[in-house]
């Protein structure tokens, strides 16, 4: 069983605890999932067998999310963001090959920072101004970024959501867009780090075991999900995001 005959019950149990809550939030607001579980399982185990523990987990519940309202809504959501896909893609596969050499503390706060400051902003009133016919240039942009920090955290949410949110893109829609994008860019971190090392057979089944506690978690967070209004879920999914990036920041400079 690998990895997972090496860990401690206690620690186990707790790693499924966290899943659980990634899984609620994820099924809340759309997201979540890889961010919390790289930040609650980094406490207990070496960041690379904690971002191998995320990857299954990730590439089902995404997959879930994005087929939820239909394969044909799903395509469509593909075909809508393609170019904002095709960036994530490139760049998430070009530094998963980075992961085991490059230090994370950097990237975490780049990430963190612009991503607590747009939150904010939002928040208080602030729209941003992303003009349609710039549309290709803003999705390629941030879309490369998000490819970027998740070849090499496992986490791409906060630019993608960022950007979601920065259009207004309705909750039903945002919740089906957000499972696509997840879903693509999780098979492909899946093949990267197999490519990687990082997924082996010695850290694979404790990725498997981390995948039930997500899905129950998921379940319960869809149920609240169903009972926001769209502006409770916008609102909600910038408070988390805060959080979030404010997590980022503290692991940037605190470890």
């Amino acid at each position: 069983m690998g990895l997972l005959t090496e860990i401690p019950q206690l620690t186990l149990l707790l790693a499924a605890f966290v899943a659980v809550f990634a899984g609620f939030v994820k099924g809340a607001v759309g997201f979540g999932m890889p961010l919390i579980m790289i930040s609650g399982l980094a406490t207990m185990l070496p960041a690379e067998q904690a971002l191998a523990a995320l990857i299954v987990p990730t590439v089902v519940t995404n997959g879930y999310q994005a087929f939820r309202q239909g394969i044909l809504a799903a395509w469509q959501a593909v075909g809508k963001f393609r170019v904002f896909l095709i960036a994530l893609l490139i760049c998430l596969t070009l530094s998963a090959q980075l992961v085991t050499v490059l230090s994370q503390a950097a990237l975490f706060i780049l990430i963190g920072v612009p991503v607590v400051a747009f939150c904010l902003m939002q928040l208080s009133g602030w729209k941003p101004m992303l003009h349609p016919e710039h549309r290709k240039r803003d999705e390629s942009l941030i879309g490369a970024f998000a490819g970027l920090s998740g070849g090499l955290s496992g986490v791409w949410g906060p630019p993608t959501i960022a950007y979601l949110t920065a259009i207004d893109t309705p909750k039903s829609e945002q919740m089906r867009v957000q499972g696509v994008i997840y879903g693509v860019g999780a098979i492909a971190l899946f093949a990267a780090h197999i490519k990687s090392g990082v997924l082996n057979a010695h850290t694979f089944p404790m990725s498997i075991s981390m995948l039930f506690p997500a899905l129950i978690g998921m379940a319960l967070g869809g149920v609240f999900h169903d009972r926001m209004p769209q502006a409770t879920f916008k609102r909600v999914t910038l408070i988390v995001l805060t959080v979030a990036g404010l997590n980022l920041i503290r692991r940037g400079l605190w470890g």
